[in-house]
């Protein structure tokens, strides 16, 4: 089994930061790729940010500049720094990722639960 728990989220005001984390466990063999998505009160799930095997990263336009998404392979955590908040970043933050597991030779996709963050104006 893989689990992802997601941490940090909270409530800040507009302008702050916050740092999510998401820790990744289990018989893991290789994590693909790992990302962020984001899902506000009424509105779809949107991809935030992810960062693949190597290091690329990709972010979406509403967060560039703003957002940093980083991983530590050797614990199997990744984060995501988000500077200068704005109220519609508002939403339950989501870790994904692509991992490998023991006993497979392909990826399979898993979610964490999803921590909440909230940024009044």
């Amino acid at each position: 089994q893989v689990q992802l728990v997601e941490s940090g989220g909270g409530l800040v005001q507009a302008g702050g930061s916050l740092r999510l984390s998401c820790a990744a466990s289990g018989s893991i063999v290789r994590i693909n790729a790992m990302g962020w998505y984001r899902q506000a009160p009424g509105k779809q799930r949107e991809l935030v940010a992810f960062i693949i095997n190597g290091g690329s990263t990709n972010y979406a336009d509403s967060v560039k500049d703003r957002f940093t998404i980083y991983r530590d392979n050797a614990k199997n955590t990744m984060h995501l720094q988000m500077d200068s908040l704005k109220p519609e970043d508002t939403a339950v933050y989501y870790c994904n990722g692509r991992i490998v597991r023991s006993g497979n030779s392909y990826d399979l996709e898993y979610w964490g639960q999803g921590t909440r963050v909230t940024v009044s104006p």
